[in-house]
């Protein structure tokens, strides 16, 4: 018998999700499957993959040679359903609201719009729905967890790099790295997310490289 969202909530369950950093080779798999599932509009990405780029090069004075020292990776990222969200926060509606089982959703009936959420979300994770007139966001796919079913981005993937779950159980087995670069200061809003950071990460305040594909995001 699957264990369902109800069964976990009951049990005092906040979810969140696990990306392993080191296995993601950018595919897009998730991306795709999040935006074919919830039949999300050209623009609107509830789920966004980001490469991080950067390096230079390195002089041996000895030979007089030149080696290049560069890194590049990438970071699934969504709405992280933080335990301090602030788009809940800057929301004059209460449309932006929290589920019992620590998921961050929007209610239609009560949404205008108004981008304020989106405007505040370091992670950029609100998005506007132009033919709704309003904001849209990952709701860790309800349905299908209420089913016993995984999100559709943790299925879809083919290196198994994404999982979920109470977010206790994934820093207790992975840790709780959330820091990495280009992701903003996670005391912002203490995200519901763990990373296993791939072998060349840097944290949040010491990277040095560039967002290289900021029209994708």
């Amino acid at each position: 018998m699957s264990t369902t969202t109800e069964d976990l909530t009951a049990a005092g369950a906040n979810f969140g999700f696990f990306f392993d950093q080191s296995l993601c080779n950018g595919c897009k798999a998730c991306e795709i499957a999040c935006n074919d599932k919830h039949d999300l509009p050209l623009g609107v990405n509830w789920r966004r993959i980001v490469e991080y780029s950067g390096g230079s090069w390195s002089s041996d004075s000895a030979d007089g040679t030149h080696s290049p020292n560069v890194f590049s990776y990438y970071t699934s990222i969504s709405c992280n359903h933080c335990e301090n969200p602030i788009c809940m926060q800057v929301c004059p509606t209460t449309a932006m609201s929290v589920r019992d089982d620590g998921t961050v959703w929007v209610d239609g009936d009560k949404c205008v719009g108004c981008r304020y959420c989106e405007w505040a979300c370091p992670y950029s994770a609100p998005q506007f729905n132009a033919e709704t007139g309003q904001m849209s966001k990952c709701d860790l796919c309800y349905d299908y967890r209420s089913n016993g079913q995984d999100p559709a981005c943790v299925s879809a993937c083919p290196s198994r790099a994404l999982d979920w779950g109470p977010i206790d159980k994934l820093r207790e087995e992975y840790g709780s790295t959330n820091n990495i670069a280009p992701l903003p200061d996670p005391s912002i809003t203490n995200p519901h997310l763990v990373i296993k950071p791939h072998r060349d990460a840097q944290p949040w305040d010491q990277g040095i490289g560039f967002i290289a594909n900021p029209k994708e995001i």
